[in-house]
């Protein structure tokens, strides 16, 4: 591993256009309550369902960019290493798996290029390691992939809070650093061409935010847990398990001012029912234009 600056990338050269496709990998379920922070249940729960438990379902939705002989992963879901002790605080749901949607994608994991992981929470980068066959250690799931994170959030990782600790696994990062597989930005740039690598640090410290940018006039953004889903566009609802949450909200300013600039299409990991979104500015802030399918903006 070393140090890798962004102006050493080598710019989009291929007229060939980008491809993307998402990837789901399952649901799982999180107290809305957590989700939504200190917005009441009684607004966010208009917008956003719960069940009896106050349980909300939440897609694990990741997003494959084919840029000719690229293939980029944008985080991998919650793998399938953790036993059942662990799972079964997350009510796992759904049909799809990260093996099944890349396969129905005409992928296998050996095809991956780059792996870009956003932070390394459990359900952002799981899927990052799997059991070697007879389970007696790891391997990468994605063996030829060069492996992308910020150094600013492995150090956080390795060495996390005691609030954050449990979110951190160390079988989800440490094989990914033994492997020599593994590149640590230290600033935003362009790491992969047609792909500009932002940080964001409310949710978790150096959380990477990735620009797509698709055609000249048309950006799609990966939102992760910068913004989990469209209900958390208005500018108070922030998580609570954002670790600074007024840092959140510097941060969303920042990225809202960009967005609207751009009309950038925002990407959405743990929405269940809306994919995609691209803002517009209203006397109260930043709110939905228009939701929908992300083919539908491409």
């Amino acid at each position: 591993m070393g140090r890798f600056k962004p102006d050493l990338v080598n710019k989009k050269q291929n007229s060939i256009p980008m491809k993307l496709t998402p990837i789901e990998t399952g649901n799982l379920k999180l107290d809305g309550g957590a989700m939504f922070g200190v917005v009441p249940k009684v607004m966010w729960s208009k917008v956003y369902p719960a069940d009896e438990n106050n349980l909300a379902n939440w897609a694990m939705r990741c997003l494959l960019v084919e840029d000719g002989n690229r293939k980029v992963l944008i985080d991998n879901g919650i793998g399938s290493k953790q036993d059942e002790r662990f799972l079964k605080h997350y009510y796992l749901n759904g049909e799809a798996t990260l093996a099944s949607s890349l396969e129905k994608a005409g992928l296998k994991p050996e095809d991956i290029t780059d792996m870009v992981i956003t932070h390394m929470h459990f359900d952002h980068c799981g899927g990052s390691v799997k059991y070697t066959a007879d389970k007696s250690g790891f391997e990468l799931t994605f063996p030829n992939a060069t492996y992308w994170v910020s150094r600013k959030q492995y150090e956080w990782a390795t060495h996390p809070n005691r609030r954050e600790k449990a979110s951190f696994l160390k079988e989800n990062i440490l094989p990914i650093e033994e492997s020599g597989h593994l590149k640590m930005i230290e600033e935003e740039g362009e790491y992969i061409p047609g792909i500009d690598f932002k940080l964001y640090s409310g949710h978790t410290d150096g959380q990477l935010i990735p620009h797509i940018r698709v055609t000249n006039d048309k950006t799609v953004v990966f939102m992760a847990d910068l913004m989990p889903s469209a209900a958390h566009i208005p500018m108070p609802w922030i998580m609570a398990y954002d670790t600074r949450p007024l840092l959140t909200l510097k941060d969303r300013e920042r990225f809202y001012k960009e967005a609207l600039e751009n009309n950038y299409i925002l990407f959405f990991e743990h929405d269940l029912y809306h994919e995609a979104a691209v803002l517009e500015n209203t006397p109260k802030g930043a709110r939905v234009k228009e939701t929908g399918k992300l083919s539908q903006f491409l």
